[in-house]
């Protein structure tokens, strides 16, 4: 059974920051490629940051400077941490684990980041 469990979101001001941890089981992590998404009211999803299963990451242009992306293949983690969060950064934060090649991929249930002030 697949489970991807997020932690550490909740409400900060402006400015402020946050780390996100997403913790895997039931598959292979080291092969994965993990992913934060994230979904605001009214919006669609969107990708946030993602790592290969090699270290090589992409980021969204609006968070790029301000947040990281980082992998643990001991521990089966995917960390995002955020830096001068903006009010646009509220949203419900998903991790996502996936191979791209095969399609395959699972998501987690998601935690909510909510900046104000």
């Amino acid at each position: 059974q697949v489970q991807l469990v997020e932690s550490g979101g909740g409400s900060v001001q402006p400015g402020e920051s946050l780390r996100l941890s997403c913790a895997a089981s039931g598959i292979t992590f080291s092969i994965y490629t993990m992913g934060w998404y994230r979904q605001a009211p009214g919006k669609q999803r969107e990708l946030v940051a993602r790592i290969r299963s090699g270290g090589s990451t992409v980021y969204a242009d609006n968070v790029k400077g301000r947040f990281t992306i980082s992998r643990d293949n001991a521990k089966r983690t995917v960390a995002l941490q955020m830096n001068s969060l903006k009010r646009e950064d509220t949203a419900v934060y998903y991790c996502k684990a996936e191979i791209t090649a095969s399609g395959r991929y699972y998501w987690g249930q998601g935690t909510q980041v909510t900046v104000s002030s």
